[in-house]
């Protein structure tokens, strides 16, 4: 009996690998945790909007970029709010307002409770709170780009067990958000109020309630249909395995708090090269557990290759470039002077535009 041969990507519209959009978000956060320039976070956020306005499906899944952004802002506006009421570790001369003080016993110094309100604080807090809102649009743009359930498809064998708990956590914001736009427009049409916190509440049960149950309904259909139906391996080979995962696992960690940090960018990339072989490895081994086939895989051809690439691009650009300069990538509070925005930084993120011409366009639903 031959083996089939494998075919290519039909021409048209289809779906994108689920795993290079998160590549490629990943990708722009990378590059968003190396600055506090609010003019490359504005221009990340920018070309994040602008891919997934171009590129993203009709699936109800794909309307949770607008929440992501709605929960920056939230992100945002609560920093301010701390460091108005809780001051700021960045000393400022141009004060804004003052607050009573509430004064503190000796134990809680460093501490402090209103007082005085600065513009360098409100902009230190406002650049950090933007650096965090970017990361958020960042995840929101790969969930509202990425079907979950194709990506959770995409895993490799050996992950099966993490595979129920993954399909929960990764549909339950999708789901959580088209409930909330299905009850809405169920208020509108009974003649009813779809804002205010009495419709908020009226609606808030029912969409947790049901967004977790279409969730977990969706994980026991892949239990069902055989997904993690394991086969018998040596215990040898599955100590091996479990050793290697989760040896390179750590060292993937490891890595990435390295280079998002600022002082380990000399050792972080030796681990991250070393944890991303162990892990490749034990997930290579622990394949031969999963005793399953696929329908219709996901194909790997070169729009995923030029999506993942240019996230990847995106991330190494900007933190070469923030080593070399980094002053352009942190503006001085103290004294106080404008952000400017370096060029080779902005063509640098820029790259992150590619899918908008690479990534197939995704079909449409029949209806």
């Amino acid at each position: 009996m031959t083996s089939p041969r494998r075919t290519r990507p039909a021409a048209g519209p289809r779906h994108l690998h689920p795993g290079a959009w998160w590549l490629w978000a990943l990708g722009l956060a990378a590059a968003a945790s190396r600055t506090t320039n609010p003019l490359l976070l504005l221009l990340i956020i920018a070309v994040a909007g602008y891919v997934v306005a171009a590129r993203r499906s009709d699936a109800p899944w794909s309307r949770s970029y607008g929440t992501f952004l709605r929960l920056g802002l939230l992100v945002l506006g609560i920093r301010l709010l701390f460091a108005v009421l809780l001051g700021s570790p960045v000393p400022g001369t141009h004060v804004v307002l003052t607050l009573p003080e509430l004064p503190l016993p000796a134990w809680a110094q460093g501490v402090r409770v209103g007082g005085k309100v600065t513009v360098e604080g409100l902009l230190f807090a406002l650049y950090d709170g933007l650096k965090l809102a970017t990361l958020l649009i960042c995840v929101g743009a790969a969930n509202a780009l990425a079907s979950p359930a194709r990506l959770l498809r995409a895993l490799p064998g050996a992950l099966y067990e993490a595979g129920v708990a993954v399909v929960v956590a990764m549909t339950f914001a999708p789901n959580l958000v088209a409930d909330v736009q299905r009850l809405r427009a169920a208020r509108r049409l009974r003649g009813r109020s779809d804002r205010g916190v009495k419709a908020l509440l009226s609606v808030g049960l029912p969409v947790l309630e049901g967004a977790l149950e279409r969730s977990v309904a969706l994980a026991a259909a892949m239990d069902t249909r055989g997904f993690g139906r394991t086969a018998d391996v040596p215990p040898r080979v599955a100590r091996t395995t479990a050793a290697l995962t989760l040896a390179g696992l750590l060292g993937v960690c490891a890595a990435a708090y390295g280079l998002l940090g600022s002082a380990g960018t000399g050792w972080a990339l030796p681990v991250l090269v070393i944890g991303l072989a162990a892990a490749g490895a034990g997930l290579l081994l622990g394949s031969r557990r999963a005793a399953r086939t696929r329908y219709r895989p996901d194909p790997w051809a070169w729009r995923e290759w030029a999506v993942a690439g240019s996230g990847v691009l995106v991330a190494v650009l900007v933190i070469r470039l923030a080593a070399l300069h980094p002053a352009a990538f942190a503006p001085s509070f103290v004294p106080l002077t404008a952000p400017s925005l370096p060029l080779a930084a902005a063509l640098a993120v820029l790259v992150g535009l590619v899918p908008a011409v690479a990534a197939p366009i995704p079909p449409r639903s029949a209806s």
